[in-house]
């Protein structure tokens, strides 16, 4: 597992990819599909409605999706293509090492039902041998530290990134983690909903123990020890609110600092086999988490222990082996967690396992056979206006004063922007894939890019490396490199379009621009400086305006009700809500501005300010089933769909001006209580 600071468009992050033809174009059109709107819904009374209600009626979720949106059928559309690619390669006989011979038969592999339902558990039982030598406290450290080469992360998990401090120079840092159902509310929280969650995970911990070959009587037991470890890390754990504050996360000291504060960790078995024995200094993110870990480490049976290491080896090989595996995983985390009826058909599950083990070689075959060098071109000529159009808005800040309005200025001006594809492409020569099973290869994959994390331990970081793959739908802004990253995934329909006027375009891909960018300066970007480094550079007055007025913005959110008793979160979802407002702020005026010399005609009976603004609800249509609107406002970091439009538009002046919305309207808001900021 790697986790990398940074902070992305989407809600969630789908690797898969497309993109226009690049065919010439023969007429520059509106961009809007009327048959996506819903004309009997009025604009000031749900906009969303109104701009999506067509796609909605039209678009019905099947028992595959928790949530199907315009991201996901733009995924459905693209992983045919990436499908394709990927078939071809496995279709011929390539030379061994081989990037082709790699891919396809990782792909051939994972698709071979009849292979993996023969094998069933025993591609597994090699990796449970290795719990078998465990005698004490002592030796789990070094188990914990294999695993993660293996992919899986009992208890924590261990990356290496930028030193929030140091930027420029790459540390081992822990975090907090260990938990099966991901987020702490899962185990802490008593509604009804979420006890039944809970009782659906421990049914779920005895089936794969038996699928793996345990008798039920041993099943029984180790879930009641794999629930005894969970809840303790759970209540050890931040809340995902806390977890947005980069200083309360950097607690960077000495190994020798660390030994004395958890004695009861074997630091030196877990770091000689973690490959960091030379290490001097670490950061552990959030401490108390650690310590709770040593403490259970020292006082819980080593049986006890070896059960959760069990499980965590298990829960991660799961979609590796046979279909009972996969079906059973399916049955909690799709089922249970997010209302899913139907497990992903084979062939998806297949191409997301091969970009997951060789993205960047898959992003190179698609970046040579669907990428356009125009997009690119006009995606370069995008950002330069957003970044004027920022620079401009920051100038005429009243809230500001000078010296901050010139730091930031400075900040934008050194965003270091990433478009399409990296200039410089992975090197997958030292994996192999072999004929011995899914599950080895996967584990060799892991294996490959464990490698690849911990040999960046004390050396610069590579600025020029990409944390998403080309074709991956999705955009992202990283603080400590000061970078915003558009990925070839995104440059399409309905975000881009080469065909499409400036109204749309600005409305939609100019807007996750301008999202990007305003992370820079949203609760958690604005307290990184120029360099990436975790420095206040605000003066006190500024600093206190900008938290009153992203109060606002908390307020506002938390009293949306998104389900029936339900509320919005507004503190989890500040940074992504900022980022919204002001993409949208940001866009607006650069697209004002690069058509104020020759301003568009209205089209299908809109004018351009309103086509801006339907491109932009247009990218969050979509449906979602009750079960995920739940688990969605409990651990995402993004708010629904809906409320990216309803709650986010009533904030800019220019949707009143474009829709005539009055104070007669239920989402119309007085300019005195709207969001202020960039």
């Amino acid at each position: 597992m790697r986790l990398a600071m940074y902070v992305s468009f989407a809600a969630l992050c789908l690797a898969t990819a497309g993109c226009t033809s690049g065919k010439k174009q023969t007429e520059i059109t509106a961009g809007i599909n009327l048959a996506n709107l819903d004309t009997t819904a009025l604009p000031g009374t749900d906009f969303y409605q109104y701009a999506c209600g067509g796609w909605m009626k039209n678009h019905p979720l099947t028992g595959e999706y928790s949530r199907y949106g315009s991201f996901d059928m733009l995924a459905e559309n693209n992983i045919v293509q990436l499908h394709n690619l990927i078939e071809e390669a496995a279709a011929a006989k390539h030379a061994d090492g081989s990037i082709a011979q790699k891919i396809g038969d990782l792909y051939n592999l994972a698709m071979d039902s009849v292979r993996l339902n023969q094998e069933g558990a025993t591609p597994l039982k090699e990796l449970l041998a290795q719990f078998d030598g465990i005698k004490s406290e002592q030796d789990i450290p070094q188990v914990i530290a294999l695993m993660a080469y293996q992919g899986a992360n009992p208890y924590f998990s261990m990356y290496v990134g930028a030193d929030d401090m140091n930027s420029n120079m790459n540390i081992a840092q822990i975090y907090q983690g260990g938990l099966g159902m991901g987020q702490r509310n899962y185990y802490l929280e008593q509604d009804e909903k979420t006890v039944a969650i809970r009782e659906a995970y421990k049914m779920h911990i005895v089936t794969m123990f038996q699928l793996a070959g345990y008798d039920e009587a041993y099943a029984q037991k180790a879930m009641q020890a794999v629930m005894s470890i969970e809840n303790s890390l759970a209540e050890a754990a931040r809340s995902r609110e806390d977890l947005r504050d980069p200083y309360a996360n950097y607690n960077k000291k000495s190994l020798a600092e660390w030994e004395k504060e958890v004695p009861d960790f074997n630091w030196t078995a877990y770091l000689a086999a973690a490959r960091l024995d030379k290490i001097g200094e670490l950061n552990i993110g959030q401490p108390d988490f650690f310590k709770e870990v040593g403490r259970l480490l020292s006082t819980l049976p080593v049986a006890d222990h070896i059960a959760y290491l069990r499980w965590n080896a298990i829960r991660a090989a799961a979609n590796y082996l046979s279909d009972a595996f996969a079906e059973e995983s399916f049955n909690f985390y799709g089922k249970a967690m997010t209302g899913r009826t139907e497990l992903r058909p084979r062939w998806k599950r297949a191409v997301s396992a091969v970009e997951g083990a060789l993205g960047e070689a898959v992003g190179q075959m698609y970046v040579e056979k669907y990428f356009p060098a125009a997009a690119k071109e006009r995606m370069i000529n995008l950002v330069k206006n957003l970044q004027t159009a920022l620079g401009q808005r920051i100038d005429n800040l009243a809230w500001m004063g000078d010296s901050t309005k010139q730091k930031a200025k400075e900040k934008l001006a050194t965003f270091h922007v990433k478009i399409g594809y990296p200039d410089k492409w992975k090197d997958y020569s030292t994996l192999a894939i072999n004929n011995d099973s899914y599950l080895a290869n996967m584990i060799r994959a892991n294996e490959r890019d464990y490698r690849e994390m911990v040999d960046k331990v004390g050396k610069p970081v590579d600025k020029d490396e990409w944390l998403m793959t080309p074709q991956t739908v999705n955009a992202y802004y990283n603080p400590t490199t000061n970078e915003i990253c558009f990925p070839a995934g995104i440059l399409q329909y309905p975000f881009f379009d080469m065909n499409a006027d400036d109204a749309f375009n600005y409305g939609a891909i100019g807007v996750v621009i301008g999202h990007e960018m305003t992370h820079g300066f949203d609760d958690q970007g604005r307290q990184y400086d120029k360099d990436g480094n975790l420095k206040d550079w605000w003066t006190a007055d500024d600093a206190k305006n900008f938290d009153e007025r992203a109060q606002v913005m908390v307020n506002f959110f938390d009293n949306i009700e998104v389900a029936p008793g339900v509320h919005a979160n507004g503190k989890l979802t500040l940074g992504e809500n900022i980022a919204d407002y002001g993409g949208l702020q940001v866009s607006f005026q650069a697209f004002k501005n690069a058509t104020k010399a020759t301003p568009l005609a209205d089209k299908d009976g809109f004018t351009p300010e309103q086509r801006f603004f339907l491109a932009y609800a247009g990218v969050w249509a979509a449906n979602i089933r009750d079960a995920e609107v739940l688990r969605r406002t409990t651990m995402d970091e993004h708010s629904l769909g809906r409320w990216r439009v309803n709650g986010a538009l009533p904030q800019i002046g220019a949707w009143y001006d474009a829709f005539h919305i009055t104070d007669k309207d239920p989402m119309f808001i007085s300019v005195d209580k709207r969001v202020a900021i960039w």
